[in-house]
């Protein structure tokens, strides 16, 4: 009897040690870079380091999420000191973006959520696009706050859904100029809040963008994803002079680098 409780003991252990192995596995994946896509620690650091710079905003705080090309949460995190520091609800605002801008961009032509916001007006082309991919409040507000913007935040490894269409979401190419996802950050103005997306996106080098519906200054026949202020069809709202004047600035400052993907000319 004693000899058969014992194997049954080894038996049930080698189970519950295989089984964590299993999970540990599974987990590890969401919380590591993967397909290219920033490590935590590295999103969390880039993203305090352009915080501080002028972006034509308040100067608060932020919290950035990044998705996968499925639209998987792979990283939460904030640049203040603790989850109270930002405004709470910029923590989802930061996914939805990101859901957005990898939701509505292509291998060979981007869009930032910024380029959304005229289009969606009533009366225009795309009015009603907030509400077709609906955010997961489950996902949003599951688990425990306390590790809301750590690498236990509940929405990392699932897909957050959700359509915003004001500054904050870009898109993320690799060298190779493949598309692994996107970037949200929200905690500002609209339009600081994409001045902080497009420098962090930079600092990551991962915005060699193939093509856009903004042109780049001295760039002839050369576009990319950049927030657009006199453009009727892709106008965004302007928040400030300094915010405005950053943008504009960034073919010289932080210009999109040259990606290898070719966007073809398609017949109409």
């Amino acid at each position: 009897m004693l000899k058969n409780i014992g194997l049954k003991v080894r038996l049930l252990s080698a189970v519950v040690g295989v089984a964590l192995i299993v999970s540990v596995a599974l987990i590890a994946p969401m919380s590591a870079a993967a397909d290219g896509l920033p490590a935590a620690k590295d999103l969390r650091d880039k993203l305090k380091s352009v915080v501080g710079s002028d972006n034509g905003g308040l100067e608060f705080d932020m919290w950035a999420t990044v998705v996968d090309r499925d639209g998987v949460v792979r990283a939460v995190v904030f640049s203040g000191k603790d989850r109270g520091w930002q405004w709470p609800g910029s923590r989802v605002i930061s996914a939805q973006k990101a859901n957005t801008a990898n939701a509505f961009s292509l291998p060979d032509f981007a869009l930032s959520t910024a380029n959304l916001y005229a289009a969606v007006q009533p009366g225009e082309t795309l009015f009603g696009l907030q509400e077709s991919n609906p955010v997961d409040t489950a996902v949003a507000y599951g688990g425990n706050s306390e590790d809301y913007g750590t690498d236990k935040d509940f929405m990392i490894g699932k897909k957050i859904g959700g359509v915003n269409v004001f500054g904050g979401g870009l898109p993320l190419y690799d060298k190779t100029g493949k598309l692994v996802g996107a970037l949200g950050v929200s905690g500002d103005t609209s339009c600081a809040d994409h001045n902080i997306a497009w420098k962090l996106r930079h600092a990551l080098e991962l915005d060699y963008v193939p093509a856009g519906v903004a042109e780049i200054r001295g760039k002839e026949h050369l576009t990319n994803d950049n927030i657009v202020y006199d453009d009727v069809d892709w106008a965004h709202p302007e928040c400030s002079d300094k915010a405005r004047e950053v943008a504009e600035l960034f073919y010289t400052t932080r210009p999109t680098r040259k990606s290898p993907i070719i966007r073809p000319t398609r017949k109409p």
